[in-house]
């Protein structure tokens, strides 16, 4: 029974919510654990109470996970409890009330611009490097998680306007700018992807058998592209990072950063305030005469 509700759950997350695979997959793990706690604990689903669910989050913290694991779990059992509600399993949701741990903020990781230059400012010697210099461009010059530049499809990008079309979380498509430097390095791509491409494959990042490139894939170019210009390891999340914080640093448009990340809370912008004051306190620190230790 409880396999069949959260089944059913997953599917209505899938089909109704349109949330992606990935997302379906965290809610299923996480529901499925509490399934277990509670035959373990000989307690069916439909007799399940707020102290089992405190229990259960109480166990899982025990496990040894971290706050923010933590709070999707909870969130995932909010979000089921609240489903079973609509389909009339419960009549009050137990996870309703229930608080989640707090969780420290760490500050992203960012390369400075001298870095950027570095790992960006070279002319590529083989078809695969030209290939792979567009996709550090075009991660650094808009902002994109992974995800969204690996799905990139070649009508989604337009040269003569220079922008990109990328379909971000939850299923939201934006339309976002793409730099000069990215463009040129998307226009040599562009020559050499007519080579390899397929009929009937609209990716725009492609492997030498025409095949849209996986997310692996890009990490691992990444990686060695990093390599290769003597950088410490560079991952698309460092680019994204990057872009955000040195265009929040030289505009202060935090709104504007917000939109063009594709967030949909100003919070997790806000954490790149935080990053760009810890550089003008170093730079105080550095510069200011009566900051200087004696």
């Amino acid at each position: 029974m409880t396999d069949d509700l959260i089944s059913s759950f997953t599917e209505y997350l899938k089909v109704v919510r349109n949330f992606s695979g990935h997302t379906i997959k965290n809610y299923k793990r996480d529901l499925s654990r509490l399934s277990i706690y509670l035959a373990e604990n000989s307690k069916s689903l439909q007799a399940c109470d707020e102290q089992d669910i405190r229990h259960f989050i109480n166990n899982e913290r025990r496990r040894g996970l971290n706050p923010r694991s933590i709070q999707r779990t909870l969130s995932s059992c909010r979000s089921f409890f609240n489903y079973l509600v609509d389909q009339g399993e419960f009549d009050t949701n137990p996870a309703k009330n229930i608080n989640s741990p707090k969780s420290s903020k760490t500050l992203p990781k960012a390369l400075d611009a001298d870095l950027i230059q570095k790992l960006l400012n070279f002319k590529p010697k083989t078809e695969l490097e030209t290939r792979d210099k567009a996709i550090a461009e075009l991660f650094y010059s808009s902002g994109l998680r992974l995800s969204e530049l690996r799905g990139i499809n070649l009508e989604d990008l337009s040269i003569s306007e220079r922008s990109c079309r990328v379909v971000g979380k939850g299923n939201k498509t934006r339309d976002l700018p793409v730099g000069r430097q990215a463009i040129k390095a998307l226009r040599d791509w562009m020559l050499i992807r007519q080579k390899y491409s397929l009929q009937d494959d609209s990716a725009l990042f492609i492997n030498k058998k025409g095949g849209r490139l996986s997310a692996r894939s890009i990490q691992v170019r990444l990686k060695k592209l990093s390599s290769e210009r003597g950088l410490p390891l560079v991952h698309p999340h460092m680019l994204r990072h990057s872009f955000a914080s040195h265009l929040l640093e030289s505009s202060g448009d935090l709104r504007a950063v917000q939109e063009m990340l594709g967030h949909s809370d100003i919070g997790t912008t806000e954490i790149y305030t935080k990053l760009d004051f810890q550089h003008l306190s170093k730079v105080y620190d550095k510069s200011h005469p009566r900051a200087k230790k004696n």
